[in-house]
């Protein structure tokens, strides 16, 4: 494969924008039948790099090859037609329109007059479909569809082309393990028809499972490729990062303080069934299982967002009743929730305005907001937490996705919580400010916060917690502590292996 003509090259890419120099002369390529990683920190350079590879920026210098041809993609849909197809991680579906619809977008077969060949349409989608192995047909409407089944939808759009390069963005973020599976034999099918992946991800055992070689970018540049056979997980993050990372979990012990939080028989029908559980003022407890075990319907309720049908929920050792976010807020409960952008962020807004939003009303004076007191608040947290941004004028939706948690967890911390959950706390978070994530969440079990973390990452729900809870089908199978849990009796209980609930004190 060594030998053989690049499908894509990049020679000496270099894109700018006002004051930043995104892309310093980047040159890698990748061959056909590989995947080829490409990996690097948030803000890295890989979107700028893979946006110039799309057709949505243009290089300010260098050279883009396609199978030994030199190409300029001035458009998504020119750089599809030359062969290289971009499969995004923010969907960029049109929900009001079929299946079928979404995946020939700008290209529907035609009969006379410019009718639509519904006919052909629909064979040609469920040929693709068959292929993905998926339970929807040509025409539901993409609005119906779960985000797992839209991402599958995106996917199938690289199957309708002949695509010299095909590249993933972050393609697993919203799957299921099953769909996971789907996904890497789409691509082992595409590698076997000789077509070029580029694959991006920051989930390190996707990218040691399915890919030939690894890229690295850091801070715009180009740092070296690597064959994944031959390299490890602590040389691959010292390249991205330029420093070793201690990945290792913290032995330092504080005292925990009285029950903050206790749950007993909470009970969402459909959902999930007879949940109990307490978390400690100091202690931090993690919720692991598989997609669909019911963790996130579980915070949703803490919050408000859901009624329960059964139970009692306990604050500080009183019973209350939660109806709405406000009450949870009022109740000193705080949910940083899994999709920070859609719903932790408005991307649109500055740092400031983004985390003093829930207590906006309480920083006004007369009808205006004081403008002092946000600052005093956004300098606070910036500071507490390493907010790395040039000021609270920045708009959020340009900083690295682990900033952006991190104005999240600040904006709930101002609030003053006694309870702090935070759903998939490193989702889409490059490997470095993954591990200042972990550091901040035991850092606040240490200040005396009871922390709820709900992850879909074993080596993150084993660092961070001081007791996990393994869910199931909706339903705790057993509660374990650092000291005794494993990662084989942790997978038995979320595989529904445990027939009944368990309680190690």
């Amino acid at each position: 494969m060594s030998d053989a003509t690049p499908a894509l090259r990049l020679d000496g890419i270099v894109k700018t924008f006002p004051g930043v120099r995104a892309l310093d002369g980047v040159s890698f390529s990748v061959l056909p039948g590989e995947v080829h990683a490409l990996m690097g920190e948030n803000g890295a350079g890989k979107s700028t790099l893979m946006k110039v590879l799309g057709g949505i920026y243009q290089p300010d210098e260098g050279q883009i090859t396609v199978s030994e041809v030199p190409v300029v993609m001035r458009s998504p849909l020119e750089a599809k037609a030359k062969g290289i197809v971009f499969i995004h991680q923010e969907l960029s579906l049109a929900t009001e329109l079929s299946v079928a619809e979404n995946i020939y977008l700008g290209e529907l077969p035609r009969k006379s007059f410019g009718r639509v060949d519904w006919a052909t349409l629909n064979a040609r989608t469920n040929e693709i479909l068959s292929r993905l192995k998926v339970g929807f047909g040509p025409g539901d409407r993409v609005g119906d569809l779960s985000i797992a089944n839209q991402q599958m939808v995106e996917i199938a759009r690289a199957l309708t082309v002949d695509a010299k390069a095909v590249i993933f963005d972050e393609p697993t973020a919203s799957l299921t393990d099953a769909e996971k599976v789907v996904l890497f034999d789409v691509i082992a099918d595409l590698k076997k028809d000789g077509v070029g992946i580029i694959y991006i991800s920051h989930r390190m055992e996707e990218i040691f499972r399915i890919t030939d070689r690894i890229s690295v970018l850091r801070d715009g540049q180009y740092r070296g490729t690597l064959e994944t056979a031959k390299t490890n997980e602590e040389e691959i993050t010292q390249l991205m990062i330029g420093r070793k990372l201690d990945l290792s979990r913290s032995e330092a012990t504080h005292a925990l303080g009285d029950v903050a939080l206790e749950v007993r028989g909470l009970t969402v029908k459909g959902l999930y069934e007879d949940v109990s559980f307490e978390v400690r003022k100091g202690e931090v407890l993690g919720f692991y299982g598989l997609v669909g075990a019911g963790r996130t319907e579980i915070a949703e309720t803490l919050f408000g967002l859901r009624e329960p049908s059964a139970g009692t929920i306990h604050l500080n050792g009183e019973e209350v009743r939660i109806h709405s976010p406000a009450d949870a807020i009022a109740r000193g409960i705080s949910l940083v929730p899994e999709d920070r952008k859609g719903q932790g962020l408005v991307l649109g807004m500055n740092c400031r305005d983004n985390m003093t939003l829930p207590q906006v009303d309480d920083l006004t004076a007369g009808p205006f907001v004081a403008d002092g007191a946000e600052i005093a608040i956004f300098d606070q947290y910036r500071d507490r937490l390493d907010i790395r941004t040039p000021g609270w004028k920045q708009q959020v939706g340009n900083l690295s996705g682990g900033n952006q948690q991190k104005i999240v967890i600040g904006k709930w911390l101002s609030m003053h919580p006694d309870v702090l959950i935070v759903d998939e706390p490193t989702r889409g978070i490059d490997v470095g400010s993954k591990s200042e994530i972990h550091n901040l969440i035991r850092a606040l079990a240490a200040q005396g916060y009871a922390v709820i973390v709900i992850s879909s990452e074993m080596p993150e729900v084993l660092r961070v917690s001081d007791r996990i809870v393994a869910m199931y089908s909706g339903r705790i199978m057993r509660t374990f502590t650092a000291e005794t849990v494993t990662e084989d009796n942790l997978i038995q209980a979320i595989s529904g292996i445990a027939a009944s609930a368990e309680t190690a004190a």
